[in-house]
């Protein structure tokens, strides 16, 4: 019987009252922990071995930690540092090719390695749940909310007739409105936050004794992420589950962790209390990941930049000590023949040589270069005059009905050259649709939008198109953006093949090519591989060559680094900056994070279900807000100190959403 046959139900009171991050009062902020010290999950020593040529590899190497219940673990570090590679082995679902060479894996008592592939697969879904990090992607787009949960349900054995009260009851407990109306939707009918709470409640259903969040909250906005680590940290006291927490957000694992594990190229560089390694950092890996994360308050630094980039898994065999030293800055000989450990007093664990731990640090203490000035007296480069954008709907057997949302309300904005302006909200505030009216992929309903002084509403053709050249945008994910059928040379200078400029010959495009690659900083021999065999960091700057060949007047920068590492993230941002002093480049950044905005801009807007509620400059908006809402934005942030409490949004607010 579906669930979707008991839509009619009344929908019983939950027994159970909402504690959201906001009751806490003065303790920590994030996932608690209960009394008791059970283990739920413990590893000893265990290699994760790769068989994919002649030489085994140690894809995780001799990993030592373990979770007690009702205890949270934060698992940080860039991309190819394992994490997922962990959250695979302990789930029982690694790739043809990997197996675990030697060491001890116990879950709940009961030895994980020595179980049969069905018996670790019964585990999934009942004692050991995972919430993924594209919540869209998890959930079938041609069933219902009503539908998934029926599946997950007759799975775990709920009888028939029950189904439909649990599902509300799990529904109300991550607060979300109407949970009966929420059965009947699809999940392209949800928001992500929304879609993320459905992935929350399904997960404790069965109240697991252990529960792996990968990346929960990467592509939400901070104030979403809030609410989402609420209802998480809700669930998860209330049923006293270990949570596994992978995370490439330092900060926010130092708030909502018990302990942290940071791992780089599959071993775990270090390990102790959550605010310990984010206050007093020991490995200089770690230290790395905390300075090159702009920050929202104090002096504004320098990002450092890692050199080179973290070894792949085939390299992985040529690195028998610290597979960091080909990038520490205080790495000697010995880093590279031998992988030293040491432990505090407080149980805060480092794998690195003395002299690397106490090596000197200067990141925090360079000064960052501010933002480009702006050149006022000059005509802008872009200006919308009270222009508004609203999407109309018919509903209705006939289509009768029509109903119009407005997504952008009249507002005007200009653009001065050399101008770096940010554009922060939640999802659905009207900041795309701001950059959408820029780039003239649609018409303003009312008003006028200008660029370089040419009237692109009612221009004509040609008019339309000249200005529009003088506008480029640098899409939030490199890999699709990007021909793999094309060159890095063609796709730098893929703007010189569009209509209306002067044709090229080979060595003039060639020669062009040359400039970006220097402007942007990609490698002398890139020019002649494919986008296959680049790194995130090598996509996006190739994004942002191709973007800076046609010599535009303006570009919109539509969350750029959301998806990237933070030190390849410092690498695009202090490239960012140093492109708009050289070639005086107006920049529109849409950010959810507010401290990438401050790093990189003069001036902000804060947009809310599409009109601007505060604007100024950036320093003085962020340090003092005026609207409530941007006060709500700040405060959603995850404090630099880890001692700070981090604020959540309120329980009644969280509830409304």
């Amino acid at each position: 019987m579906m669930l979707t046959e008991f839509a009619s139900n009344t929908v019983q009171p939950n027994e159970l009252q909402p504690v959201g991050l906001a009751s806490i009062g003065a303790q920590p902020v994030g996932l608690q922990s209960t009394p008791d010290s059970e283990s739920v999950l413990s590893l000893q020593g265990v290699t994760l071995t790769a068989h994919l040529g002649a030489q085994p590899v140690s894809a995780l190497r001799d990993l030592n930690f373990s979770l007690a219940r009702g205890r949270v673990l934060g698992v940080v570090g860039e991309s190819g540092a394992g994490k997922s590679m962990l959250a695979r082995l302990i789930s029982g679902l690694l790739p043809p090719g990997f197996d675990v060479s030697s060491g001890a894996m116990r879950f709940v008592g009961r030895d994980l390695l020595a179980m049969s592939t069905r018996q670790r697969r019964e585990l999934l879904g009942r004692q050991i749940a995972f919430i993924p990090q594209e919540p869209l992607t998890a959930l079938n787009p041609l069933w219902t909310i009503a539908d998934t949960f029926n599946e997950h349900l007759t799975r775990l054995g709920v009888p028939a007739s029950q189904r439909f009260d649990t599902a509300l009851r799990f529904l109300e407990s991550v607060q979300l409105a109407t949970p009966a109306q929420m059965l009947r939707r699809y999940p392209h009918q949800l928001s992500g936050g929304q879609c993320q709470r459905v992935l929350i409640a399904m997960a404790f259903a069965s109240e697991p004794a252990l529960l792996i969040a990968d990346e929960p909250t990467t592509a939400l906005d901070v104030v979403t992420q809030t609410r989402v680590m609420s209802m998480l940290a809700e669930q998860q006291r209330q049923h006293a589950t270990a949570v596994v927490l992978i995370t490439h957000d330092l900060r926010l694992a130092a708030h909502v962790c018990d302990d942290v594990a940071v791992m780089y190229a599959g071993d775990l560089v270090e390990y102790g209390p959550a605010r310990d390694v984010l206050d007093r950092p020991r490995h200089p890996y770690t230290r790395a990941l905390k300075y090159a994360t702009p920050d929202l308050t104090g002096p504004r630094r320098r990002l450092p930049v890692l050199k080179q980039q973290m070894p792949g898994l085939s390299a992985l065999a040529d690195l028998p000590g610290c597979r960091f030293a080909p990038r520490c800055p205080s790495a000697d000989a010995a880093c590279s023949h031998a992988l030293q450990h040491r432990v505090a007093p407080n149980g805060h664990r480092v794998s690195c040589s003395a002299a690397c731990e106490h090596g000197a640090d200067t990141a925090e203490l360079q000064i960052a270069l501010p933002p480009p000035t702006p050149v006022v007296d000059a005509d802008p480069v872009a200006e919308l005059r009270e222009a508004s954008l609203t999407y109309y709907t018919r509903t209705g057997l006939f289509g009768q009905h029509k109903t119009g949302f407005d997504a952008v309300k009249p507002f005007s904005l200009k653009v001065y050259p050399g101008e770096f302006v940010g554009i922060v909200g939640e999802s659905g505030s009207g900041k795309t649709s701001v950059a959408r009216l820029l780039m003239g992929i649609e018409q303003p309903t009312e008003g006028r939008v200008l660029i370089a002084g040419a009237d692109v509403t009612h221009g004509t053709a040609k008019q339309v198109r000249r200005a529009r050249e003088q506008v480029q945008i640098i899409f939030q994910d490199p890999q699709s953006a990007l021909n793999p059928r094309r060159s890095v040379e063609r796709l730098l200078t893929q703007a010189l093949e569009a209509a209306g400029l002067p044709a090229v010959d080979a060595a003039e495009r060639r020669k062009r090519a040359l400039a970006l690659q220097s402007d942007v900083g990609l490698p002398a021999d890139c020019l002649t591989r494919f986008p296959t065999q680049l790194s995130g960091g090598q996509k996006q700057r190739v994004n942002i060559g191709r973007a800076l060949c046609a010599a535009p007047a303006l570009i919109v920068a539509d969350e750029i680094v959301s998806g990237l590492d933070v030190s390849v993230q410092a690498q695009i941002l202090n490239l960012l900056l140093e492109l708009g002093r050289e070639h005086q480049i107006a920049l529109l950044l849409i950010s959810h994070d507010l401290s990438v905005v401050r790093y990189l801009c003069s001036r902000v807007l804060v947009m809310r279900r599409g009109e601007v509620v505060e604007q100024g400059p950036t320093e003085e908006v962020f340090s003092n807000p005026k609207h409530p809402y941007t006060r709500t934005l700040i405060e959603a942030v995850p404090s630099d100190d880890a001692r700070v409490p981090w604020p959540p949004v309120a329980a009644g607010e969280a509830r409304a959403a």
